[in-house]
């Protein structure tokens, strides 16, 4: 992405911003889940239940 810092024009920096990411590469498809460096959460005990 270019580096749009400088610019003060919110108009002129989306232009800018719009190029760049028009300009740039395609990504490809992902290659795991979403997800799957997410730590995972263990569920916590159950305990006795309340009525």
């Amino acid at each position: 992405m270019a580096n749009t810092k400088n610019i003060t024009d919110t108009q002129e920096r989306k232009k800018v911003k719009r190029a760049a990411r028009k300009a740039a590469p395609a990504k490809g498809p992902r290659t795991g889940a979403r997800g799957e460096n997410k730590q995972k959460v263990k569920k916590a005990a159950r305990g006795q239940s309340k009525r």
